[in-house]
């Protein structure tokens, strides 16, 4: 890795105006409530899904069911490219177009905060197509280097879509800030401070505004199984020892690594301070001489700076929950013929999240996670939080693992006092949200979300109305979310599955299943729909298969389902609106590997 000193730093940023992010606005600020200032919710999470994958099937099946993803944020994505690059005009207009149309299409744009693809995705974005002319042949360490990650460009999708290289600027990311702060995709946010120099560990003051600034959307991959990528089982086991970490408040130590490497030097300025920062907000760092940490049993972060790392070796472990990350040119790279220590031994080894960039960086620290991830980290953001509040140029940095990983978190126990699951709806509805909260801060209000999209949000100690007449009869699943007084805002919620009956539709829905389902096996789904014109089976919203008329059979090959936890549902189809469908409740099953 070559050293390359930053004199200098970008900071112009375009204002897009958004119609979906201004209703939004409007629709919370006539209820006289704050807009929400925190994500880290499933139903603020959109995954994409590789289709014509089996392991990005698979990773998002465990993914949805452990973080209970709500199905109309699941998008299939018919990629037919690589898996370790494409081109920047490939990645907007076959992933991040769609991606976004299929978002505004379900109505879900002014909720989404995070966009995060299963596996088998391109890591890599080349994108010397931004770069004009004149300026490819300069020797600069961006022009040189015109390669970005997937999750960066991703994060910074404004300036991609205007085909503006700024994102490739030494300070891109205004969400960087001190005090911590829970994300909202329809923010704008700015810079009102002076510029960061070289070396200096002073952060920029970004503030909030509901119009104008830029404007991101957290991104990080779940697992990453090409080339030295992770298996499929230890991509599928990090993000179950991250769901179990949630709220957990493990006492763990943050290990600052100092040795006389320049993957070291560069970040040295910041241990310090990173130890300081961690006490005040609750936890513990370490600064340690050589490359890892020895028989440390208590890892909950690691910053280090070596190019060959043997965590193996080290005899320490890493608790659940864990972030760990190295300074070094190679860290997010794949390809086998790469010496340098891939993110994925992370993994391996039991982090709930690692980084590392794609192309060479140089020793520009603005590239990597500052200690202050790991402060956001303890005061309870989520993990994907955590990163970007650390990182003021995330363009080449590709994030894998689990993005709402919590383990500082105190959510608050949300339910509904007159409303249980089950219960059959008619016409209108007033349900009565409450919550216990569980740390210092209080529920300040609570949104209601059906069938995965936002539906109203009432303050505290007030009540939700649900009119089911604009929904099709059957099974409908509503979410109640509480969230704090607080500039995190964790979140807490109450799932609760009714059944509308409004016109006396029926559906009856049975899977036809052998004791042991496996892949490359068939299997046979059957429903009844008096009334219906036809009968249509969906995996998390992707259409499966359908017939015609009010009952029928269709047969399905395992393989396009993965394998972990399934769950289908089926839809009988009407006359005259979505109000005349009517939906089954949803059958759930295991693949066997």
């Amino acid at each position: 890795m070559r050293f390359f000193v930053v004199g200098r730093c970008l900071v112009n940023w375009r204002t897009m105006k958004c119609a979906a992010v201004l209703l939004a606005a409007l629709l919370l600020l006539c209820l006289g409530i704050r807009p929400v200032q925190a994500g880290g919710g499933p139903e603020n999470l959109f995954l994409v899904v590789n289709s014509r994958s089996y392991a990005s099937v698979t990773v998002a099946n465990y993914y949805i069911h452990l973080r209970k993803i709500p199905p109309i944020n699941v998008y299939y994505l018919d990629w037919e490219g690589g898996l370790e690059f494409t081109d920047v005009d490939t990645f907007r207009n076959k992933i991040l177009g769609p991606v976004f149309s299929a978002m505004e299409n379900r109505g879900l744009s002014d909720q989404i905060d995070y966009i995060i693809y299963s596996a088998d995705v391109p890591y890599r974005i080349d994108f010397v197509n931004d770069i004009p002319p004149d300026r490819r042949d300069k020797k600069d360490p961006l022009i040189g280097n015109p390669a970005g990650s997937i999750t960066g460009l991703t994060y910074l999708s404004e300036y991609v879509f205007a085909k503006n290289p700024q994102y490739a600027g030494f300070l891109s990311n205004f969400y960087v800030r001190g005090p911590s702060l829970g994300f909202r995709g329809w923010y704008g946010f700015g810079l009102q401070s002076k510029s960061i120099a070289n070396g200096e560990l002073e952060l920029p003051k970004a503030y909030m505004q509901e119009s104008g600034g830029a404007r991101y959307h957290l991104s990080m991959m779940l697992g990453v199984t090409y080339g030295r990528g992770n298996t499929l089982p230890e991509v599928i086991d990090c993000l179950r020892r991250s769901a179990r970490a949630d709220g957990t408040h493990p006492q763990g130590t943050v290990y600052f690594m100092k040795n006389s490497d320049v993957r070291s030097t560069t970040r040295e300025k910041q241990f310090e301070p990173g130890v300081k920062n961690l006490k005040s907000a609750g936890s513990h760092g370490e600064i340690v001489a050589g490359t890892l940490p020895e028989k440390k049993s208590d890892v909950i972060g690691l910053m280090a700076g070596s190019a060959k790392l043997d965590w193996g070796r080290s005899g320490s472990k890493l608790l659940p929950g864990a972030i760990c990350e190295h300074l070094t040119s190679f860290g997010g790279v794949f390809a086998k013929n790469v010496d340098q220590t891939p993110l994925s031994e992370f993994i391996r080894y039991g982090a709930a999240g690692a980084s590392g960039t794609v192309t060479e960086p140089f020793a520009i620290f603005n590239k990597f996670p500052m200690y202050n991830m790991h402060v956001h980290y303890a005061r309870g953001c989520s993990l994907a939080e955590s990163f970007y509040q650390g990182v003021l140029s995330p363009y080449q940095l590709l994030i894998v693992g689990d993005p709402l990983c919590a383990p500082y978190a105190t959510p608050p126990v949300v339910d509904a006092v007159d409303i249980k699951a089950g219960e059959v709806i008619k016409g209108k509805r007033t349900i009565k949200p409450v919550a216990e909260a569980k740390s210092d801060a209080a529920v300040r209000h609570f949104e209601l979300f059906v069938n995965g999209v936002r539906h109203s949000a009432c303050h505290d100690g007030e009540s939700l109305t649900f009119d089911s007449t604009a929904y099709p009869d059957g099974y409908a699943e509503l979410r109640i979310v509480g969230l704090e007084e607080s500039l995190i805002e964790t979140q807490g919620r109450a799932i609760i599955p009714v059944m509308v009956n409004n016109r006396e539709r029926k559906i009856e829905f049975i899977a036809k299943l052998p004791e042991e389902v496996k892949p490359d096996k068939k299997i046979k789904l059957a429903a009844k729909a008096p009334g219906s014109i036809g009968v249509a089976f969906y995996h998390n919203g992707q259409l499966l298969d359908k017939f015609s008329g009010e009952s029928g059979e269709v047969e399905i090959d395992t393989n396009r389902l993965g394998y972990g936890p399934v769950t289908l549902s089926a839809i009988g189809w009407g006359r005259g609106g979505v109000e005349n469908n009517v939906v089954a409740t949803p059958v759930s099953f295991g693949i066997v590997p």
